[in-house]
């Protein structure tokens, strides 16, 4: 009964004006690792649609032509970075001995877009419940720490908004936590932030194909229909500006909820949940993010990366 009250309340606490992603995320960790989860699966099934229906929502807030010109100007880093993450992970895996399914998955979360890409893929890898449990698991425990550490980061290295954006697109795995960061550091980056991080999620298309073709000849592709949904309201907002009310207003609503998402997720990982990513996966994952967001932060700060 304590433990229903608390969640709930909570929940109604992230839908104030006094909550914010970071402290959302802080309290749902917080209560995941200390009670047990009343509606734990219920959360996680509400979390992944509802993230998925806020980054449609954030779809209102972009304009189209920015999202295109962020896709296009980095496309060959962006297919050098996808393509090195993965190789270095799926190294790592076996130099750690991990699974060679969990080491994919977790390789193709950092290199793309954290669980979103984690979920589209490992069904057509064959990833089974366990595997794809540890490869979330450790997503979304190193989404966690950037959440909360990159803005810290960011500040005292004084990057600008935009280079902040830029470096938590390219380095952070989730897109609600880029969002989330991105939303406590400025307006600017979370514009940055989130264009890029979109336009950088619609490989899991050309990935899932591959991995279709190279692990599971035939295999039935699961399609990330949401990027499509998102790119239409961003059509939207950039060719009919006459309801830029309603749109900024669906925007709005997207970033509110994904504050929710953030308290969601958080709840959703336990005790059990750290015990069962274990040592090695963890290692795996937070090796491959550090060579990530140190590579990236300092092709950023030296000019070597930008829109």
């Amino acid at each position: 009964m304590v433990a229903k009250l608390l969640f709930i309340s909570g929940l109604i606490f992230t839908l104030t004006p006094w909550a914010s992603p970071p402290l959302a995320l802080a309290l749902g960790l917080a209560f995941g690792l200390t009670f047990a989860h009343p509606y734990r699966k219920k959360a996680k099934a509400f979390s992944k649609h509802l993230l998925r229906v806020c980054v449609v929502g954030l779809g209102f807030g972009m304009n189209l032509h920015e999202v295109w010109r962020a896709g296009r100007s980095g496309l060959a880093y962006t297919v050098l970075t996808i393509g090195v993450t993965l190789l270095l992970g799926v190294a790592l895996g076996r130099l750690l001995r991990v699974g060679r399914t969990c080491a994919f998955l977790i390789a193709v979360g950092t290199a793309i877009c954290g669980g979103s890409a984690i979920a589209a893929v490992g069904p057509i890898a064959g990833a089974s419940e366990e595997e794809m449990s540890v490869s979330l698991g450790t997503v979304f425990i190193l989404n966690s720490v950037a959440l909360l550490l990159f803005p810290l980061i960011g500040l005292a290295a004084g990057l600008t908004e935009s280079e902040f954006g830029l470096w938590a697109a390219l380095a952070i795995h989730d897109t609600s936590s880029v969002v989330g960061a991105a939303a406590k550091y400025g307006a600017l980056a979370l514009a940055v932030g989130t264009t890029v991080k979109l336009a950088r999620a619609l490989w899991i298309v050309p990935l899932a194909l591959a991995t279709a073709v190279v692990r599971r000849h035939g295999a039935r592709v699961e399609w990330p229909w949401f990027i499509l949904c998102f790119l239409l309201a961003a059509m939207v907002n950039t060719y009919l500006p006459a309801g830029a009310p309603v749109y900024q207003a669906l925007a709005h609503l997207a970033r509110a909820g994904l504050t929710v998402t953030l308290y969601l997720i958080g709840s959703s990982i336990s005790r059990a949940t750290l015990r069962e990513v274990g040592a090695r996966p963890l290692v795996q994952g937070v090796i491959l993010w550090l060579l990530v967001a140190t590579i990236s932060f300092v092709l950023i700060r030296r000019g070597l990366v930008a829109l």
